[in-house]
């Protein structure tokens, strides 16, 4: 798989797609009226890339923002919940935690048609490419101590204190998430995996006992985490649409899925087999004992569980997508045996880590 090259933040631009046009002169409008530094004309151009919002480029003679909204049509009810984006950041933001400055939400849809919200633009590399290739070896030392860092950071913010109790459930986290990918993995399955089978039946038990409850992002990965221009850290962490409240370690693991994930599975490739030394990047014990450190954890027992889990919930994820593809639901650029065999990959690479564990065929 060749390497990914290095772009700029959320991809790059292109003409507004035909779906996703909105009306720039009731933007113009509104943005004069709620934004007090703003001033026209305005050039809007779209993100290119797999997020589900639609994300626009925000071009005036003196600034630039970024526009986030809901897809047009019928949605499901808690999908592209930009409103929750919008709290989360704001709440960050007032912290000093890394984000894009959010400016203003507009819950009404006579405006644009749907809901959406307005952030200040930030100037950043986003790294598609694990490895990080474009990077000399101190620096890509650099970016990940830094991102670790930054996520070490989310998870000592003391959620309740900045508002966001009911942000998310609380409790059992780990039990709720295997039940919900367990579910959704039954009602999209398309041939029978026993390495499915056998994760569904051994992961509830092997939930970890300590329950605990932080602000995670919920896709904390290399491509949501924007790299200053020139230098080796973190300036905005992006993309907070699956953000919430629950265990802090389902961050850390899934983050750390690059470290453990079978190769030929991802675009961004995996650094599983990788000269992690040659790079400067830590192995994944390092890494994770160095977050521990930075959160005043105790060391994280029983990895394989972690790794399983991840994998299986990846693996349900896309089995949804293949089950889709099948039933004439999903882009036409979709190949369903592709994202089987992915799926197959995957789940027996989760096997294999649970058995690490201690599960017994």
């Amino acid at each position: 798989m060749s390497a990914a090259p290095t772009r700029k933040y959320l991809g790059e631009t292109v003409e507004v797609k035909a779906a996703h046009r909105i009306d720039e002169a009731r933007l113009v409008q509104f943005l004069s009226d709620t934004v007090a530094d703003f001033e026209g004309p305005l050039s809007l151009r779209q993100f290119e890339g797999g997020q589900s919002n639609p994300t626009y480029l925000l071009t005036t003679p003196r600034r630039k923002y970024v526009l986030r909204r809901k897809p047009p049509g019928v949605l499901l009810k808690s999908a592209h919940a930009v409103d929750r984006e919008f709290r989360v950041m704001r709440a960050l933001w007032e912290t000093g935690f890394p984000v894009p400055e959010p400016l203003v939400l507009c819950q009404d849809d006579s405006v644009l048609g749907t809901a959406f919200y307005v952030m200040r633009h930030v100037e950043g590399r986003v790294f598609l490419d694990n490895a990080m290739p474009d990077l000399g070896r101190e620096d890509r030392a650099a970016v990940f101590d830094s991102v670790n860092a930054t996520l070490a950071r989310l998870h000592s913010v003391d959620h309740v204190a900045l508002g966001l109790e009911d942000f998310g459930r609380g409790g059992n986290y780990f039990s709720r998430q295997i039940g919900r990918w367990s579910q959704q993995y039954e009602a999209s399955r398309t041939e029978d995996l026993a390495a499915m089978d056998r994760l569904i039946a051994w992961l509830p038990g092997a939930v970890p006992q300590d329950d605990e409850t932080r602000l995670i992002h919920g896709d904390y990965s290399f491509h949501n985490v924007l790299i200053h221009p020139t230098e080796p850290r973190v300036v905005a962490v992006l993309d907070w649409e699956l953000s919430t409240t629950g265990h802090p370690l389902g961050d850390l693991m899934y983050h750390t899925m690059e470290w453990y994930r079978p190769p030929h599975c991802d675009a961004r490739g995996t650094l599983l087999g990788a000269d992690l030394a040659a790079l400067g990047v830590p192995d994944l014990d390092a890494y994770v004992t160095l977050y521990c450190e930075r959160t005043g954890r105790a060391p994280v027992e029983n990895l394989g569980f972690h790794k399983a889990y991840n994998l299986f919930r990846v693996a349900a994820i896309i089995q949804g997508i293949v089950a889709r593809a099948l039933g004439g639901n999903a882009a036409a650029s979709v190949d369903a045996a592709e994202q089987s065999a992915r799926v197959r990959v995957l789940a027996d690479a989760a096997w294999g880590y649970a058995q690490e564990a201690g599960a017994v065929a």
